[in-house]
C-alpha cells in the first residue's frame, strides 16, 4: 500500500501521522503553500483524504481529486466533510464513532461540576493566595439539578447515565421520539430549555441544526440555567451567548466547542461563571490512539477490498 496516495488535511494525531507515513504514500496538505498546483499535480495518485472536526473534504476539495476513493474522518462529527458529494461521486466516508463516547461524556459531567462549583475560579483563588484573606464564596449543588440534552444519541446517552448517577432528572429533544427511554421527551428545543436547569447541547451539526440554541432558547434557560456544549461551534448563536451572559440573561457555560475555532470571544475571558476548553473533549491518550487505529483500519479494509468497520457512506 505503500504507493497509495493519502492526504491528510491537518496535523491532529502524531501516532496516526506515523502510522499513515509507514503504510501509504503521505502528503500533508498544511505543508502545502500552493494548494491549487500541489492538487494539480497530485490528483491522479491520491486516492484517500483523512480529516478531523476542523478541516475534512468539502466540494472543491473532493472535485480536485478524481481518483479520491474514501474519506477517513478523524472524528465523530462529520460536518467538514460534503457527505452528498461523496454519495455522488461514489466515494466511501468512515468516522470514529464509540471510542470516543466515554471521554466526551465525561467531559460533559465536568464542564457541568466545573461551572456550577466554580471549580477553576477556585483552583485560581488558592494559587493567588487569597484563601488566607477569607474563605471561598458558596456556589451552587450540581446533584438533583434537571438535565436537558439535545441529540439522545451515544454521547447524549453516555452524558444522560451519568447525570442520572448524580440523580439528575433527564429530558432530551430529538427529531422524533425515543421509543427505548424512560426520559422525558420534548418536542422543541424551546419548551426543554424552560423544563431543565442545564441544557447541553450532543446531537450532530447539520444545516437544521446550526443555531439550535439561539436568544429564545436562552432566554427559556433563564438567568440561573447553564449551557453545556461539548457538541459543535455552531450549534450555538456565539453573538447571542455572549450578550446572555454579559447581561445575567444566561447563568453560565461550559464551552468545550466554539463558532470560529481557534477564535475565541475576547468577552467571555473575564467571566466567572464561564469555562472555557479548546475542544478537547475526545483528547486523551487512550482515545485518540484508539480513533487513530480505526481510521487506518478503514483505510486498510477499503484498499484490501473488505467491509468497512464505520462506514458512513
Amino acid at each position: 500500500m505503500e504507493s497509495i496516495g493519502v492526504l491528510l488535511a491537518c496535523p491532529m494525531s502524531s501516532y496516526l501521522e506515523q502510522e499513515l507515513d509507514k503504510r501509504f504514500k503521505l502528503f500533508r496538505f498544511w505543508n502545502v503553500p500552493q494548494k491549487n498546483e500541489f492538487l494539480n499535480q497530485h490528483a491522479n495518485s491520491i486516492r484517500a483524504v483523512v480529516g478531523n472536526a476542523f478541516a475534512g473534504a468539502d466540494a472543491e476539495l473532493i472535485d480536485s481529486l478524481p481518483k479520491l476513493e474514501i474519506v477517513s474522518s478523524f472524528s465523530v462529527g462529520l460536518d467538514k466533510i460534503d457527505l452528498n458529494k461523496c454519495k455522488d461521486k461514489g466515494i466511501r466516508v468512515t468516522n470514529t464513532p464509540d471510542v470516543l463516547t466515554e471521554d466526551v461524556a465525561d467531559l460533559a459531567i465536568g464542564l457541568m461540576l466545573a461551572v456550577l462549583r466554580r471549580i477553576c475560579e477556585c483552583d485560581r483563588y488558592v494559587r493567588k493566595g487569597l484563601w488566607k484573606s477569607g474563605d471561598f464564596k458558596l456556589t451552587s449543588k450540581f446533584s438533583g439539578k434537571s438535565v436537558g440534552i439535545i441529540g439522545l444519541g451515544r454521547i447524549g446517552l453516555a452524558i444522560a447515565k451519568r447525570a442520572e448517577a448524580f440523580g439528575c432528572p433527564i429530558s432530551y429533544y430529538t427529531r422524533s421520539e425515543k421509543p427505548n427511554t424512560n426520559y422525558k421527551y420534548y418536542p422543541s428545543v424551546v419548551e426543554l430549555a424552560s423544563n431543565c436547569q442545564i441544557l447541553v447541547v450532543a446531537c450532530a451539526l447539520t444545516p437544521e441544526t446550526r443555531h439550535i440554541v439561539n436568544r429564545e432558547v436562552m432566554e427559556a434557560l433563564g438567568s440561573k440555567g447553564i449551557l453545556i456544549n461539548i457538541g459543535r461551534g455552531p450549534h450555538v448563536d456565539e453573538k447571542e451567548l455572549v450578550s446572555a451572559l454579559l447581561e445575567g440573561r444566561l447563568g453560565g457555560a461550559g464551552l468545550d466547542v466554539f463558532e470560529n475555532e481557534p477564535e475565541v470571544p475576547e468577552q467571555l475571558f473575564g467571566l466567572e461563571n464561564v469555562v472555557l476548553l479548546p475542544h478537547v473533549g475526545s483528547g486523551t491518550e487512550e482515545t485518540r490512539k484508539a480513533m487513530a487505529d480505526l481510521v487506518l483500519g478503514n483505510l486498510e479494509a477499503h484498499f484490501l477490498n473488505k467491509p468497512l468497520l464505520t462506514p458512513v457512506v
